[in-house]
């Protein structure tokens, strides 16, 4: 059996992803870098590790004959004030952690550095299909003519916004973009372009992954609470890059989505 450490940051993404592994019969051990959190795991197996000692890290994995690793969940990127004195941590933190690089570029640095380690990235992507947006329509509600015609702005848009290395998302709306997503995240997004609102549609989310994007780190995703806000600021929906987007807790979504009149949807944006 194959034994996988998920290094886990805040929100419920390391649990789902657990989950889904240990129902496949993966052995699964949760490192806690927020033990804030830790009442997420109480039913499983999980070590408290501390993002500011990577020497510990290493050797708590090696201890626990861990070679496959996954990082999920959000994570406050360290600054000079909060950095540990061993050796490892300072030398990461000298050439990644404190370099001008944007979040992919960071996380695919980290991946990189685990990698000449011996540790292994495990594609959890492959083996957990049930947590992505596969489906082209996932809710009862369609996409009216207007939430396509602001679709197809939205790709528009995407072709040259993809290789930028900001946000995962942006609102359309009477085919004009009212605000693409930058350091605020989604919901945050969604309560600045209710300001913007014109006359016309209620306008749409649309939320797709960066150009190159690693698919085992940085990963779009949507929750209940960025269904809940765009019910609160009068959107008609969201559409998702197919295979690419996660959505957190599906049934509920979807349930939500239906009672409330939004459509959720999957489409290709290649």
């Amino acid at each position: 059996m194959i034994k996988i450490g998920i290094i886990t940051g805040d929100g419920n993404l390391p649990l789902y992803i657990g989950k889904s592994l240990i129902n496949k019969k993966y052995d699964v051990t949760f490192l806690s870098l927020n033990n804030k959190n830790n009442k997420l795991y109480n039913n499983y197996k999980i070590v408290d590790i501390n993002i500011l000692s990577i020497k510990k890290i290493i050797k708590v994995l090696e201890s626990n004959n861990i070679k496959h690793i996954i990082f999920a969940g959000s994570l406050k990127r360290p600054g000079i004030k909060d950095l540990g004195f061993d050796i490892p941590t300072f030398l990461l933190a000298k050439s990644l952690l404190l370099e001008n690089k944007g979040d992919n570029n960071l996380l695919i640095s980290l991946k990189k550095f685990f990698e000449t380690k011996g540790f292994i990235f495990f594609n959890w992507t492959k083996y957990c299909k049930e947590l992505f947006s596969t489906e082209i329509n996932l809710t009862k509600v369609k996409p009216s003519k207007n939430a396509i015609l602001n679709l197809k702005k939205g790709k528009s848009i995407y072709q040259i916004y993809k290789k930028l290395d900001v946000g995962q998302a942006m609102i359309i709306q009477n085919q004009l973009v009212l605000g693409l997503e930058a350091i605020e995240g989604t919901d945050e997004l969604l309560q600045r372009c209710k300001e913007y609102k014109r006359k016309g549609d209620k306008g749409i989310l649309l939320k797709f992954s960066k150009f190159n994007q690693s698919n085992l780190i940085d990963i779009p995703l949507i929750g209940l609470d960025t269904m809940k806000n765009l019910k609160k600021y009068n959107y008609d929906g969201v559409f998702l890059q197919k295979n690419k987007c996660l959505i957190l807790d599906k049934k509920k979504i979807i349930d939500y989505a239906n009672v409330n009149k939004l459509f959720i949807a999957s489409v290709e944006l290649n």
